[in-house]
């Protein structure tokens, strides 16, 4: 029989339908009968057929109509909100995320606890592929669950097995306490607050989970691993607090929140349902919630998958963001009619770091040589300035850091990635468990550190470019980028938001890791904060994206002034992409807008994609002079340019 789930106020009803030739009015009718059936008041309801109500679908709000038949509008359990005229929305009721696929994925990625990469997880966070474990992985978790057995049969004192937690380490659990000591486990440390996790981030966080108990280390059973998997591969999220952890013992709060979902309690998301009951989400999607084993609840929640997870994220955005800076700096800098001296190889084989040398030579690939000759460039080659500001002039010193930090933290992350983080550890192959500090996420808090301060750099130097585009006295351009000023401000206030967006990463940029509180009664006396290093992270980057996207404009806008002359052919193919989204600026109009269309190019790396081809074909036509250089001065992909193909005014 065709049943329907309907939110209505602070719960979740489940109405069988025998005939779906009923209305939609028919179904928010019955689903208030059964909502005011257990209500001593009935709900404040005198009569259900004299309320008035509106239904709509969970999955993207859209509004039923009540003449419409149930079988021409829904289907099989499918979600739906019923709002009583007059209520506010349900602070219960969280509708989906906008924007995300409901088409589910065919290929799958084969995960053995070993091999997964920062990109891979990223790609599982966007739904692009489903999760099967090797033979091998397989092999290794019944491994160590059989031991897991055994040392509860045997009846042996465990930590966290067979005993309480933390500092209760001490306090011997009966067997038939067991499952309910792992199930109270869960329930207590979910404890976290603030907004959910979106779905993509949940997809990483229980994508990296299932990879780190596929290790075999963790002591899950094979049947609860692959619930797991069911779980992910019908995108049956739990909902994940952002806040709470102090990431170490790992990230507690928040995947007790991830395994409280799966165990049928709390909120889920699906595309399906967007949020409801948990118990519901599975049930709609063939699934039924998981029964924890001894261990399996502190095997759930033991680890530093949070902090990863969303590390993950922001080291590819990083990477993303930082490739990007490059090109937008060399449209900035032709516009500004700088030099392209400063590039010269042989400047920075005498400093040979990987990142100042990658930079230089993107920088060459992009500006004006006999290989992409630019009429802007030409214009002002006799011109009686000697060198640029540091702003443009320092571009490979300041982005080659920041590029050097960032490999340096995608190493850290994707370490950490196949690492086994939970506590005690499960060896197999010599018969015991182990007690350690593997969940403790000073790695991974340190890296996003380092990794916030590097990667707002783009943003300090881009906001002082920015300036240089705006201030006709550094410029040779219109004041602020537009005609007529005075009636019209121009890039004004954008130059303005950038500078409020440079000065927030500042306080961002502030290590969470340098502080610790003891928790858990001084047994956890030393804590990484790793949480609040991974979301900053995040949120410094996205200050990043938005500042450069504001520069990107600028630049674009600036090129109109030098009409007709063109610049090289790459940088003409960005601009180009970018007048694709974005018109020119003739006259002020809402601002907002143009910036958030560029923002989402360079989030979707297209002002990458458009030059990289250019940039591949000048770094494979032009071999570098054969001269003695330090073996570290090039990066694999990225070998200097020949110092005659680049110009010298």
């Amino acid at each position: 029989m065709p049943r329907f789930t309907v939110h209505i106020r602070d719960e979740w009803l489940a109405v069988p339908c025998r005939d779906t030739t009923n209305t939609i009015q028919w179904l928010g009718q019955e689903s208030l009968k059964r909502y005011i059936k257990n209500k001593p008041d009935n709900g404040g309801i005198t009569a259900v057929k004299d309320t008035r109500f509106v239904v709509r679908r969970c999955q993207s709000l859209g509004l039923l109509d009540a003449d419409d038949t149930i079988e021409d509008v829904l289907e099989d359990n499918d979600f739906v909100e019923l709002a009583i005229e007059g209520d506010t929305m349900s602070p219960d009721f969280i509708p989906c995320e906008p924007g995300v696929s409901h088409l589910l994925p065919v290929q799958y990625i084969s995960l053995d606890g070993n091999s997964l990469t920062s990109t891979d997880l990223v790609n599982l966070g966007r739904g692009l592929y489903k999760i099967k474990l090797t033979a091998e992985a397989e092999r290794k978790v019944v491994q160590a669950r059989e031991l897991l057995d055994t040392i509860v049969k045997e009846n042996k004192v465990v930590y966290g097995i067979t005993t309480g937690f933390g500092k209760f380490a001490r306090t011997v659990i009966p067997v038939s306490k067991l499952k309910e000591l792992q199930e109270n486990l869960v329930r207590s440390h979910s404890a976290g607050v603030g907004n959910p996790l979106s779905p993509e981030r949940t997809r990483m966080l229980l994508a990296l989970r299932i990879n780190v108990l596929a290790k075999g280390h963790s002591g899950i059973s094979l049947e609860t691993l692959h619930a797991m998997i069911q779980a992910f591969n019908a995108s049956c999220l739990s909902f994940v607090p952002e806040k709470g952890t102090v990431g170490a013992s790992g990230d507690l709060a928040p995947l007790s929140h991830l395994a409280l979902g799966l165990m049928g309690e709390g909120k889920m998301w699906s595309p399906k349902s967007g949020w409801a009951d948990a118990k519901y989400v599975l049930e709609a999607h063939g699934l039924k919630p998981i029964s924890l084993k001894p261990k399996e609840g502190l095997a759930l929640i033991n680890g530093t998958q949070m902090i990863t997870s969303m590390g993950a994220e922001a080291v590819e955005r990083a990477l993303a963001i930082a490739q990007q800076a490059d090109i937008i700096a060399a449209l900035t800098l032709e516009v500004l009619k700088g030099t392209t001296k400063a590039f010269d190889s042989d400047i920075h084989t005498l400093r040979p770091h990987p990142g100042q040398i990658e930079v230089a030579q993107r920088f060459r690939s992009l500006l004006d040589s006999d290989h992409h000759p630019s009429q802007i460039a030409e214009s002002h080659r006799f011109c009686d300035r000697v060198q640029d500001a540091y702003t443009m002039r320092c571009c490979p010193q300041v982005h080659g850091v920041t590029n050097d930090t960032i490999k340096f933290v995608q190493n850290i992350i994707n370490t950490e990635i196949n690492s086994a983080t939970d506590n005690p550890m499960v060896f197999a192959e010599r018969g015991e468990t182990i007690s350690g500090g593997n969940f403790h996420g000073e790695y991974p808090a340190k890296a996003l550190d380092f990794l916030a301060i590097a990667v707002h750099e783009l943003a300090s130097i881009s906001e002082r470019r920015i300036e240089r585009l705006c201030n006709p006295s550094l410029s040779e351009l219109p004041a602020f980028l537009v005609n007529e000023g005075g009636l019209n401000s121009g890039f004004m206030i954008a130059h303005c938001t950038a500078a409020a967006l440079v000065s927030e990463n500042k306080v961002l940029c502030h290590p969470s890791s340098v502080d610790s509180l003891s928790t858990s009664a001084a047994t956890e006396d030393h804590v990484s904060m790793g949480g609040w290093a991974a979301r900053k992270a995040l949120r410094v980057i996205e200050h990043v994206e938005q500042v450069l996207a504001i520069e990107l404009l600028a630049a674009c806008q600036g090129i109109e002034f030098l009409r007709p002359l063109r610049t090289t052919t790459p940088l003409e193919k960005v601009y180009e992409l970018v007048r694709s989204v974005v018109k020119p600026w003739i006259k002020d109009r809402f601002m907002s807008p143009d910036i958030e269309a560029v923002h989402r190019l360079l989030i979707d790396q297209k002002v990458w994609n458009v030059a990289k081809p250019y940039i591949d074909k000048y770094q494979s036509e032009y071999i570098p002079e054969s001269r003695p250089v330090s073996p570290t001065a090039f990066s694999l992909d990225s070998p200097a340019s020949p110092r005659k193909r680049v110009r010298h005014e």
